[in-house]
């Protein structure tokens, strides 16, 4: 891919907040011996310590929801708050809250200056690293109903990269150099995809493409980058082959180049236009000069040297 993957995946692994309950328990009253006198001016002290102690009324759902959404308001996330939990308050004396964005993804978000939202996205990935790591491990979470369907949310991502298969998986797969967040997309119907979005805008990658440039796709097969380049063949002079491995070897002025193995013939080396349409096909006992030749057909033996050696 044009950015590759960092490194640091790690980096995107959130810390887990660690939150008090929002309201503080009520202290046990200490038991009182000796005298009536006694008992009766202990009883006022005591009295007296839970009025000065007394905690705050707990915040009402419309509170929580307002201040929820002034936080959010804060962010660069464009949120708008449809819902929102206070979880309590961390040792820094922030206080933090879930909120869920409508059809959005939510977040969790800390008031912080300026407030810290985290993606639920990252956190259910973060999440899994983390009890990958440690099975008996407690990250934070978005727990919200609306908030705990990510693949929801990542079909419809797909959708706005204008991958337009049948989503059947999906998945965070890290951050880009340029710190576009990238997921990967399977097809039930063919080859999936990595998408990313950088400035309100999405690409796609086939991942024949993340394959080439050396990065992985774990919901695409061998078999289903083989049916891609097919149909690219067809109505060319390659169009018999079947197809059984493929990859792409990159592209010049002159067009994209594939290779294609075939079950049973030689394979052959393809060169498309811009629009996909085969231009030339050449097969593989013949084109060790494009591109270094083929990969994925086993090249013919050298013809022995004529007696008396070569000229």
């Amino acid at each position: 891919m044009k950015s590759r993957l960092a490194a640091a995946l790690a980096a995107l692994v959130f810390s887990a907040f660690a939150v008090a309950p929002a309201m503080a328990q009520d202290r046990q009253q200490p038991r009182n011996s000796g005298n009536e006198a006694s008992v009766t001016q202990g009883t006022s002290r005591a009295a007296g310590r839970q009025r000065r102690e007394r905690p705050a009324a707990a915040p009402t759902p419309e509170q929580i929801l307002a201040a929820a959404q002034a936080q959010m308001a804060l962010t660069t996330t464009g949120c708008q708050v449809s819902e929102a939990k206070l979880l309590g308050k961390t040792a820094a004396d922030t206080t933090v809250y879930e909120v869920a964005c409508g059809t959005a993804p939510g977040y969790i978000v800390e008031t912080k200056t300026p407030p810290e939202a985290s993606s639920c996205i990252i956190l259910a990935h973060s999440a899994d690293v983390a009890r990958a790591a440690d099975p008996t491990a407690s990250p934070a979470q978005c727990t919200l109903a609306a908030n705990t369907d990510i693949q929801k949310f990542l079909r419809q991502y797909a959708k706005d990269a204008g991958v337009a298969c049948t989503v059947d998986q999906a998945k965070l797969r890290g951050q880009s150099n340029d710190g576009a967040i990238v997921y990967e997309i399977g097809c039930s119907d063919g080859p999936g995809f990595w998408i990313n979005q950088q400035n309100a805008t999405w690409t796609k990658t086939p991942c024949i493409q993340v394959l080439a440039e050396r990065g992985t796709c774990d919901f695409t097969t061998t078999a289903e980058n083989a049916a891609f380049v097919k149909t690219l063949l067809a109505g060319s002079e390659a169009a018999s082959c079947n197809v059984t491995e493929a990859r792409l070897m990159g592209q010049n002025a002159n067009g994209v180049f594939y290779e294609a193995k075939c079950d049973g013939a030689d394979g052959v080396i393809a060169r498309l236009n811009a629009e996909n349409v085969v231009q030339q096909i050449y097969p593989c006992a013949t084109a060790q000069q494009i591109g270094g030749g083929c990969k994925l057909t086993t090249a013919p033996a050298a013809a022995a040297a004529p007696a008396g050696g070569r000229l």
